[in-house]
């Protein structure tokens, strides 16, 4: 019979007696799986619903192994200090159980100085929404672990899951919880600050192995000025029912989904599908759905009667740009239009484009020979952000950086919205991007 509880139970050596009086606490509840993960046997009986883990050694070992054992719907994590009290499970189960968060932590009525300092650290750096994020009890829901892939071996393996379950946009929660400790020793704490200093300087969430996630990921946080901008173009030109190909992480869509009937995110990557469906859960009228260009069901997308599609930066990820926008074309209802925003200039074209996979950089005959000789009549066809020119041209081109550094992205993003207001009145003789906008013929 499967488990509704899974509890994890990491230990060492000078924690092992601890681990073994929790576990013998535990063994008595129904529906529980027990998993012991650490350095050694730690004297407990082996019983049919026992995993004991002896072989890790460190705590990241002890993790990563506990969770890929794990078979109950959700897995706590219960750190074998005897502070805590297993008096609070029911209240930190709670707003799983009630479906109102995905991970809840406690909140200790006493830290020392070092877990506090770290812990708003930890906050800044991941954004989660929480005050202690180093609790001694937190529960999770046991698929949301299975979608983390954790790479630390040591402590800094809290900070490590804490980053990568905030950026996924689940949804966390807090727990009062009796009990505290005297704070972090000094090795602990110098592994997880450097996890999370690195985190917030060098290495996305994903250990940087989606090379383009860091640039999405800065534009969406440094450029909002700029990709409101985006957003207004785009809405001023889309329908009720619109079909987004290549949603990455969401920043149109979000902008896009704004009193629309419909807008279905289509997206290829399962790291930023997941992304999506968290942070679009509340949202009925936003659909994620994972597919290829190439591989997508159109017969059933041209059921769904859609008014628009909208491409932003994305067309040039693909290879047979023009046999998508054929398919485009013969999905569309009849009037329907696309939208779309490509990087210009091939002269432009650098290290931040590989970075993202770009086949190309369009010119403006290019982009109107792709959309004419596929089944559409363009309406519209400007320039956008000349100023951006420079900035794209050395970082891309001459230094060879494969991110816009943030603090240039953030000063960027200070003049965009006169930037906007200067487009709007003046047409530019050239910029580092197309817009466009085309009627199926």
């Amino acid at each position: 019979m499967k488990p509704e509880l899974s509890v994890v139970i990491p230990y060492d050596a000078s924690t092992r007696e601890a681990a073994a009086l929790f576990a013998r606490e535990l063994s008595v509840r129904p529906g529980t799986q027990l998993i012991l993960a650490g350095d050694g046997p730690c004297g407990v009986e082996p019983a049919p619903d026992t995993v004991v883990l002896a072989d890790a050694r460190t705590r990241g070992e002890a993790l990563k192994a506990a969770f890929a054992r794990a078979e109950g719907d959700v897995t706590l994590v219960q750190d074998a200090d005897r502070s805590y009290t297993l008096d609070t499970l029911t209240g930190l189960l709670a707003p799983i159980h009630q479906d109102r968060a995905d991970v809840v932590i406690g909140r200790r009525e006493k830290r020392g100085a070092s877990d506090a300092a770290l812990g708003r650290l930890a906050a800044w750096v991941s954004d989660a929404p929480v005050s202690d994020p180093f609790c001694g009890q937190r529960a999770f829901r046991t698929a949301v672990l299975r979608d983390v892939k954790l790479s630390s071996s040591g402590p800094e393996v809290d900070s490590e899951l804490l980053v990568k379950l905030a950026a996924q946009l689940y949804r966390f929660a807090e727990v009062p919880v009796p009990g505290g400790s005297d704070g972090a020793k000094a090795p602990a704490l110098l592994r997880h600050a450097r996890t999370l200093f690195g985190y917030a300087t060098m290495q996305n969430d994903s250990d940087n192995a989606h090379e383009g996630y860091n640039t999405l990921a800065r534009m969406e946080s440094g450029a909002p000025n700029y990709n409101a901008w985006l957003g207004r173009r785009f809405a001023d030109h889309a329908g009720q029912r619109v079909l987004e190909i290549g949603a990455g992480i969401g920043t149109i869509t979000s902008l896009l989904a704004r009193g629309r009937e419909k807008v279905v995110a289509l997206e290829v990557d399962d790291f930023y599908v997941q992304r999506l469906k968290n942070r679009f859960r509340d949202q009925p009228n936003v659909v994620p759905y994972k597919s290829d260009v190439a591989l997508a069901d159109w017969e059933r997308l041209k059921g769904e009667r859609f008014d628009s599609i909208v491409l932003s930066n994305v067309l040039e990820h693909i290879e047979d740009d023009g046999g998508a926008v054929r398919r485009f074309a013969q999905i569309l209802s009849p009037g329907g239009r696309l939208i779309i925003l490509v990087p210009a200039l091939p002269l432009l074209f650098g290290a931040m484009d590989e970075a993202v996979g770009h086949y190309r950089r369009y010119t403006m005959e290019g982009l109107r020979g792709v959309l004419e000789g596929n089944g559409f009549a363009v309406e519209t066809l400007e320039w956008m952000n000349l100023v951006g020119i420079p900035g794209w041209l050395v970082n891309s081109r001459l230094l060879r950086r494969r991110a816009m550094p943030p603090l240039q992205l953030r000063l960027y993003d200070q003049v965009a919205p006169l930037l906007a207001a200067a487009e709007s009145k003046v047409k530019l003789p050239v910029g580092m991007s197309l817009f466009c906008v085309a009627k199926v013929s």
